[in-house]
């Protein structure tokens, strides 16, 4: 019994101060700012708590302390989100082997699955430090705090530097699952064509150098946060959907469009292989956005985490609405494709300020989401940009129009706001496509981008991996 009375006490004690929040902090959808202040007040209790014992020696006492339940509640969510946003790389997978040919799975499911590995060790390596700096840099535009993991005085990781609610080691683990987020956005929009050593290449210096460098420039305190009305990006629609989109788009303009998408100036559909398949990976996103979101709350506070997972919901819903509903009228019948995107654009464009937003601006954000996405993929086509999943529809686009929407719907709208919004849109933007189209092209000098005619025609199952994802069923270069 011994071996269970601490756990069991330690859950008990849990459970009651969720309970004992949720009294003390109710809000409804309606009410971001009184949440703002309720979450502000248990951060700070929290930071009290945890400075009654940041050393490791001191660990002990600090588990008798009365601010530790509350620590471990935020600490726990924070683990928990962190798992959610991890479980998004089986959501991006399953939507882009869904939407791409057959003949192409095991590619996509293999860059899907190394994309994380990649993220992981190369953020834990350098881009956790590039990105968060340290206050010795704040408020500018470059800094790094050395390579490896490590932190100067505690020596335990009990607090974060930048959060006192959780330990150093889930704000690293959080944070990394982010960094691997913006690559898998550009894997996407390159599939069916590119060279899976250089796109591992462009991913190992896109998630060590361009991520965390323009994220610092907000989440670490860099200038953009430090403008006189702080550019605003709650959870990552620039920070980590444009940047994927701006990554995407360069991939697109440097490789070309797959062989026989475009002819005598028509589009020509390369239909995607598996639709249940895709639909699968879109609502494990959106499963997995409920951590990405709420997990950006950086605290357990109930009644900002469940605004913003409600403003999420709603904005995902009223995306699939209306690109369902824009699809329907342009192309006579309902196409499922869109619909997909269509929540995913809804997520995307709620991301920058879903802890801002009332239930009814979540609504108009999605559905404006969702109609722009439908617009946006006959654009990149016209343009001849082939992006066969619709990354820079969702998650550039969108990105764009999310962040926009923190200045026309957030707590602080209006003209100051939109402009610092903008700023931060044209600099991440500027900077991040510049990178991309650089890496792009000296990848493409040195060891070349796109695979041959003959294996894009045979299939990159086949030519890159020498395997076929459905033996059993049919020959992958067949299809």
């Amino acid at each position: 019994m011994k071996l269970w009375s601490k756990p069991l006490t330690s859950l008990l004690k849990t459970s009651a101060v969720f309970a004992l929040l949720a009294l003390v902090y109710p809000v409804s959808a309606q009410e971001a700012a009184p949440a703002a202040e309720a979450v502000a007040a248990a951060t700070e209790a929290v930071a009290e708590a945890a400075a009654e014992a940041p050393a490791f020696a001191d660990y002990a006492a600090f588990q008798e302390s009365p601010g530790y339940t509350l620590f471990t509640v935020n600490n726990t969510w924070m683990m928990v989100s962190a798992a959610l946003v991890f479980f998004m790389n089986l959501g991006f997978a399953c939507v882009e082997t869904g939407l791409t040919r057959s003949k192409n799975t095991a590619n996509i499911l293999f860059k899907n699955t190394i994309i994380p590995c990649i993220g992981i060790l190369t953020y834990a390596l350098a881009g956790f430090n590039l990105m968060y700096p340290g206050a010795d840099f704040a408020g500018g535009w470059f800094g790094f705090a050395g390579f490896g993991l490590g932190f100067a005085d505690d020596v335990s990781g009990l607090t974060s530097v930048y959060n006192a609610g959780y330990t150093y080691w889930t704000d690293f683990l959080f944070q990394a699952m982010f960094a691997a987020t913006a690559a898998t956005i550009v894997s996407g929009a390159v599939a069916e064509r590119v060279k899976l050593s250089s796109f591992l290449v462009f991913t190992v210096l896109f998630v060590t150098i361009a991520y965390p460098i323009t994220g610092m420039w907000k989440w670490g305190n860099g200038w953009l946060n430090n403008l006189e009305t702080p550019f605003y990006d709650f959870a990552g629609s620039t920070l980590v959907h444009s940047v994927g989109g701006w990554g995407a788009l360069a991939g697109i303009i440097i490789l070309g469009p797959r062989i026989g998408k475009f002819k005598d100036g028509k589009v020509l559909p390369l239909l995607g292989h598996s639709l249940p398949l895709a639909t699968i990976g879109v609502f494990v996103l959106w499963l997995g956005w409920f951590g990405f979101n709420g997990g950006s709350v950086l605290s357990a506070n109930p009644a900002l985490v469940s605004l913003v997972l409600v403003t999420t919901s709603l904005a995902a819903a009223a995306g699939g609405v209306g690109a369902t509903l824009t699809s329907w009228v342009m192309l006579k019948k309902p196409d499922v494709s869109m619909a997909l995107n269509g929540i995913l654009a809804g997520l995307v464009a709620i991301t920058a300020g879903a802890d801002q937003m009332s239930a009814g601006d979540s609504v108009i954000i999605g559905l404006i989401g969702g109609i722009l996405v439908v617009f946006a993929v006959f654009f990149f086509d016209k343009l001849k940009l082939d992006d066969p999943v619709g990354a820079t529809s969702v998650h550039l686009v969108n990105g764009i129009w999310g962040t926009l929407a923190v200045g026309l719907f957030g707590n602080l709208k209006g003209g100051a706001q939109i402009v610092s919004q903008l700023k931060g849109i044209v600099a991440i933007g500027v900077f991040t496509f510049i990178f991309a189209l650089v890496s792009f092209l000296v990848i493409k000098a040195i060891m070349g981008l796109r695979v041959s005619a003959e294996e894009e025609i045979e299939g990159l199952d086949i030519g890159e991996h020498g395997n076929e994802a459905y033996p059993d069923f049919t020959q992958a270069h067949h299809n």
